[in-house]
């Protein structure tokens, strides 16, 4: 009898976190490596957030917390989605998770049986269709294509579509690629979803307030509110808010659904960390000043990958209308050869390849579902994004026929 749970045999590791372990593995041989596979924003936590977490370690807010989170952030939380996305969630109608990947996990957990299908666009987040199937779902990935911006038409979600689908897993800005949906492209989407009333959204909207130029951010609720009873809406304070390491995730959603969520979680971890979740209130509550400062950093950055990425020979990289990612093609390198005399036969190879000769570390496109392309995330100095891409310029221009 095999000791470890077949359903393990369903998932893979996660692309993303091997490429940082590589990388800081070369780096602990002495390799100049710049890192770029992380999703992690290179700001600091600001300095009113740190400091409502230290008054509440004061306070001896140190014990155990209600499983769906303190009182004060699920209000926080209520009054963010009416505030910003014009969502009316009471706050009995939301959940606080260790982070937004375990908000995902409860909500499929709580819904999913075995032949249950998930329509998930790629490219996705790497960690979609393993949550999926590790909850007896069954993940239906559907392509996107760059020239219509990594973005799933209502068509392909039509086509989707089956009497077994229980969810659409539906991300904007995206990760991997930061594509995001203007209001009229996620109108065609809803429209779809209407007429299938057996098929619920889940939306992932982490990267919400990491958006460029005049784009206005949606979510699907918002969009289309007769959708609102079979919508989660999903968020956190990871990214905008700098607060990865703090993993405070939330959702607001049907109460049928978050009662069900709540007692998973109580059988699971319980509240998450108090601390947290006081530095969680304050992120909402507070001051949001620093955001867009931030974002016209995030902003630059972008301008300045894409615009190196496009100078280097056999890559194509289109401009992302929001998160922190490029997502360029290496279709041109295919088939050429490296300094070593390795042949470029995948993605995975060119970003093999890379990171051996030139010290950069990004992820392979085909981890998140479509390639040949690779995810670079800019949320790093400018100094380090002008280095990579001058490595990768490098790189490139090294490659023969």
């Amino acid at each position: 009898m095999a000791f470890l749970a077949a359903s393990l045999d369903r998932v893979k590791p996660s692309a993303t976190i091997a490429v940082s372990q590589k990388a800081r593995e070369l780096k602990a041989k002495g390799m100049d490596v710049i890192g770029l596979g992380a999703g992690e924003p290179d700001f600091d936590t600001p300095d009113n957030i740190k400091q409502a977490a230290v008054e509440a370690i004061a306070r001896g807010e140190t014990k155990y917390t209600p499983i769906s989170g303190i009182p004060q952030l699920r209000e926080a939380i209520s009054q963010k989605f009416k505030r910003e996305n014009g969502l009316d969630y009471k706050p009995e109608q939301t959940i606080v998770s260790t982070g937004g990947k375990h908000v995902l996990f409860n909500a499929f957990m709580a819904t999913l049986n075995p032949g249950d299908e998930v329509i998930i666009p790629a490219p996705y987040w790497v960690s979609y269709p393993e949550m999926v199937s590790l909850c007896g779902g069954t993940p239906v990935v559907v392509e996107t294509r760059q020239e219509d911006g990594f973005k799933l038409t209502a068509e392909a979600l039509e086509r989707a579509i089956t009497p077994k689908t229980k969810w659409f897993l539906f991300n904007s800005p995206s990760n991997p690629t930061g594509a995001a949906y203007t209001h009229g492209e996620l109108k065609r989407l809803t429209d779809v979803l209407l007429r299938h009333e057996h098929v619920w959204v889940m939306t992932d909207d982490m990267y919400e307030h990491l958006v460029y130029g005049d784009f206005t951010f949606a979510t699907p609720a918002q969009v289309e509110p007769a959708l609102y009873d079979r919508t989660i809406t999903i968020n956190g304070v990871s990214k905008a808010y700098a607060m990865t390491g703090w993993r405070i995730g939330y959702a607001g959603g049907p109460l049928k659904l978050i009662k069900a969520m709540d007692m998973i979680q109580g059988q699971q971890t319980s509240g998450a960390c108090s601390i947290a979740q006081w530095a969680a209130v304050e992120a909402l509550n507070g001051t949001q000043d620093f955001i867009p400062k931030n974002r016209v950093m995030f902003e630059r950055r972008r301008d300045l990958v894409v615009s190196m990425l496009n100078q280097a020979s056999g890559i194509e990289c289109p401009s992302p209308e929001g998160a922190f990612y490029v997502y360029p093609s290496v279709k041109g390198t295919i088939g050429m050869k490296t300094k070593a005399g390795k042949v470029i036969e995948t993605d995975e190879d060119f970003v093999t390849a890379l990171l051996e000769q030139e010290g950069v570390a990004v992820v392979h496109g085909t981890a998140f579902g479509l390639g040949p392309n690779f995810r670079l995330s800019y949320a790093t100095s400018d100094e380090l994004l002008e280095e990579a891409c001058s490595r990768i310029q490098r790189f490139c221009g090294s490659l023969q026929r």
